[in-house]
């Protein structure tokens, strides 16, 4: 098995592999290490190298990749599905960790409580969406421009920052729920593999995103 900072986007794309925060095997037995090599050295990889070959030439070689999915237009499928498939995975890599998961505490677990009723109903509700998306795609946990956190999910590469596609938020969590993200290990189980994510999720980096949005506008 490789490591994570091995793994290299082609030479002379805009954007390259961000390594991972922690080894394959970090976050078992909830994910497990295969599926986690696969995942980031194939498929995220996968879409680093398409994104850089679909935006080489154009003004989106310049701007950043939030940028990116604010402009894209629905129809640009390269742009989209690989600049969906590029920040949807480094966003995720990022909310996960060894020895997290529990429940958060501070404003962000505030905020579930009073927009969902509290962490158990939003467990329950931000489960539902991840194990009814029909097919390949995500559930995000986002900040709306008034400030209500909302659950909400996405085919495909979709994202809440895709505002020309009719979506709207800022992320702050994350489920991908591709098969390719659990399928070794839980095969078509998907309700037990999100299940397990709520083990490995880093409730101190959701804060710091919750935290940011208070702070910040929400586009």
């Amino acid at each position: 098995m490789g490591k994570p900072e091995d793994v290299k986007a082609d030479a002379g794309g805009s954007f390259e592999m961000i390594a991972l925060p922690y080894a394959y095997n970090a976050l078992e037995p909830h994910i497990d290490a295969r599926t986690m090599e696969i995942h980031f050295s194939k498929h995220h990889l996968g879409y680093t190298n398409n994104l850089n070959k679909a935006i080489a030439g154009t003004d989106m070689a310049n701007i950043s990749i939030e940028d990116i999915l604010k402009k894209v237009d629905a129809e640009n499928k390269a742009v989209r599905n690989n600049a969906g498939g590029y920040y949807n995975h480094n966003f995720f890599w990022e909310i996960m960790g060894a020895n997290k998961g529990g429940e958060p505490t501070g404003p962000v677990a505030d905020a579930i409580t009073k927009d969902f009723g509290s962490f158990a109903d939003f467990k329950t509700q931000f489960t539902d969406a991840a194990t009814k998306q029909f097919g390949s795609g995500w559930a995000w946990l986002v900040v709306g421009k008034d400030g209500k956190l909302s659950i909400l999910a996405t085919p495909n590469q979709d994202n809440p920052l895709m505002t020309k596609i009719g979506l709207s938020g800022t992320p702050i969590l994350a489920v991908d729920v591709w098969e390719h993200a659990y399928y070794l290990n839980y095969q078509n189980k998907r309700k037990d593999y999100v299940e397990a994510f709520f083990n490995v999720i880093n409730w101190e980096k959701v804060a710091e995103k919750y935290a940011a949005t208070q702070t910040v506008p929400v586009q």
